[in-house]
């Protein structure tokens, strides 16, 4: 598992968008085995001089967090993917570059993830505050729960908001950004930014040049710059899956894309596995709600995608949340990694069960799957509701949006 895993991160804006809205959504891909959980966090604000313990290292807190949701893997600190409570939504994707990623133990690119969400009241404030930190601290570090071997990784991100979207890709602590207004966008386990680069670390030229990378005298382009020389590849299937789309996107049009086996958007191979997924639509009109699907379990063609939407008093979901084992948690130990522990949630458990019965009873699976799918339809068609409404949601009603989802799967898998 050298490489990067084949994970996509999508985001659609006006006018490729329905309705004046943004759609985003991401495939992680990972090890076959591992958990992901859906966490909510409410907003904190911190002592003065207090730390923040990330999945490997401390860094200073910072004097108050947003409300976050993510979806991360069971084991660490940060999130593959997620949103806050200001409509800012951020997916990472683990990368290959010509400078390998370091082992020593610094910020996940996941890390990176959580701190902009938490600290971000735009995506470009979020992009901002993830390159500081990056400057400061550095990545790098085991991306799997792995005690035979170290998978060290580049990152790249999407952070998108109501009004725009930002693509950053990073080299050590070297950078490049782009940011995008309208139309379509895909990103990868591969370098994807060339020669539009709309910020960019102050450095990042000279330091190709100091590598022998880049001669000064052609036109700097990123992705031929810093990719492997045998790896420059466009992330075709996730661009050509999206942009193939006739249609205005919405976010059903984004779950199909999610759920495609045969362009390879679904991962599901001998080492890899779309472990979990996330559709988030964010209206322009700052009146309307930002809407986040989770799945919280692998293998979106087998899954449901369950809304949960920001309010003051959201109930917690313990049944999408892995079992906490402390400072008895091998991942926190050193050395890490040494035992496994069982880190499936209750919501995951039963969810197995559905995929076994989907693969291996023809009637039983195809009757089930179609239940699942009834169940997630009822769920899009309320808020499609909510979204067009004038109103604004009652909070009493959507605090408990996503347990009540997660309460009424986990019934049909039983």
């Amino acid at each position: 598992m050298s490489g990067a895993p084949p994970s996509y991160s999508f985001v659609a804006l006006p006018p490729r968008a329905k309705d004046g809205l943004v759609v985003f959504g991401k495939n992680s891909a990972r090890p076959r085995d591992e958990v992901q959980e859906v966490v909510y966090f409410p907003a904190v604000d911190h002592d003065a001089e207090s730390k923040v313990e990330c999945t490997y290292i401390s860094i200073d807190q910072v004097p108050r967090t947003h409300a976050i949701v993510i979806s991360r893997p069971a084991w660490l600190w940060g999130a593959e993917m997620g949103a806050n409570e200001h409509g800012v939504c951020i997916a990472n994707e683990a990368i290959n570059a010509r400078e390998p990623a370091a082992e020593t133990e610094a910020l996940l690119g996941m890390d990176l993830v959580r701190l902009g969400l938490e600290r971000g009241t735009t995506a470009k404030e979020a992009l901002d505050i993830i390159v500081s930190l990056l400057d400061e601290h550095g990545q790098g570090g085991n991306y799997y729960e792995d005690a035979h071997s170290c998978h060290s990784f580049q990152s790249a991100y999407l952070l998108v908001d109501r009004d725009e979207a930002w693509v950053l890709e990073t080299v050590g602590k070297y950078w490049a950004a782009e940011r995008i207004t309208e139309g379509v966008r895909c990103i990868c386990n591969h370098l994807s930014l060339t020669t539009k680069l709309d910020e960019e670390h102050p450095e990042l030229r000279t330091y190709a040049q100091s590598q022998g990378w880049w001669t000064g005298d052609d036109e700097f382009n990123f992705a031929q710059v810093f990719s492997p020389t045998d790896d420059h590849v466009d992330c075709c299937a996730g661009k050509d899956s999206l942009e193939k789309q006739e249609e205005s996107i919405t976010v059903q049009t984004m779950i199909n894309i999610l759920r495609d086996k045969a362009s390879g958007v679904c991962i599901d191979s001998e080492s890899f596995l779309t472990t979990a997924s996330i559709v988030s639509v964010l209206s322009q009109n700052r009146s309307s709600p930002c809407i986040h699907y989770f799945t919280g379990t692998p293998d979106p063609s087998r899954s449901i995608f369950k809304p949960f939407i920001f309010v003051d008093d959201v109930k917690l979901v313990p049944k999408a949340q892995s079992p906490c084992f402390g400072d008895d948690d091998p991942a926190k130990k050193e050395p890490r990694f040494q035992e496994k522990p069982d880190r499936r949630h209750e919501l995951y458990k039963a969810h197995e069960w559905a995929r076994a019965v989907i693969e291996s009873d023809e009637e039983q699976g195809r009757t089930l799957r179609k239940t699942m799918l009834e169940l997630e339809k009822q769920g899009l068609e309320a808020m499609d509701e909510i979204l067009s409404s004038p109103e604004p949601p009652d909070p009493a009603e959507v605090g408990d949006l996503f347990y009540d989802c997660v309460d009424t799967e986990m019934k049909f898998f039983k």
